[in-house]
């Protein structure tokens, strides 16, 4: 009875998200909190926090190619925010799968907050006992600011990550949608023809190429 139930319940689920981006997903997920935790730890933490931000770095570098050439619901024109698209979705006329256009824009969002915070950590210095790889290759004036920046996008991501679980909660347990579960899986309620195709491994090892170069250049340049 309960294996009837099951395959009821995912009756007409197609493939959406592809394994590389749920690994990049939940990878990102347990790097910023250990990247969250050991900042706010400060001291000898201060060393992991910048392992962390360099696998962060890395990881970034893997979604910008699979956002390029990924499958289909993992490349980013697929999912751009256009205004039209966002006003149909404002309209309650949006109809699709993947990232719907709000949460497209959360997605480019807290990119752009990474981004900004792995390049401020590269370049920024505290005057204690941090300085990142690249800092000694600016003015510590401008190293001085940088910090000051990526402290300030640190409050900006933490207020991110306040409206994304609001937001998460909100589908999960109101809008009845399980998100968890589709990123977890990867599949989502839809039309046959609507699914996305399988990862080709010449990309996913392109991309995963790309981020183990970002690593090595970054680990080489490491002070910790």
């Amino acid at each position: 009875m309960s294996q009837q139930l099951a395959s009821l319940e995912h009756a007409g689920e197609v493939p959406v998200w592809d394994l590389p981006l749920r690994v990049f997903h939940w990878a990102l997920v347990g790097l910023v909190s250990a990247a969250i935790a050991t900042g706010l730890a400060g001291g000898a933490w201060m060393s992991w926090h910048a392992r962390a931000g360099q696998a962060i770095a890395a990881l970034l570098v893997f979604r910008l190619g699979w956002g390029l050439w990924g499958t289909r619901y993992a490349r980013f024109a697929q999912f751009w925010p256009a205004p039209t698209r966002l006003w149909a979705y404002l309209r309650g006329r949006w109809q699709g799968l993947g990232h719907n256009p709000l949460g497209a824009l959360s997605v480019f969002a807290v990119l752009a907050l990474l981004f900004t915070q792995v390049l401020t950590g590269l370049f920024g210095n505290d005057e204690i006992g941090f300085a990142g790889p690249w800092s000694s290759w600016i003015e510590e004036d401008l190293s001085l600011k940088l910090t000051s920046w990526h402290k300030v996008a640190a409050k900006l991501l933490y207020a991110w990550l306040g409206l994304h679980l609001a937001a998460i909660a909100t589908h999960v347990f109101i809008c009845r949608q399980p998100l968890l579960r589709a990123m977890w899986r990867g599949h989502q309620p839809g039309a046959p023809a609507a699914a996305a195709e399988r990862s080709r491994l010449g990309w996913v090892l392109l991309s995963l190429g790309l981020a183990a170069a970002a690593w090595s250049l970054l680990w080489a340049s490491a002070r910790f």
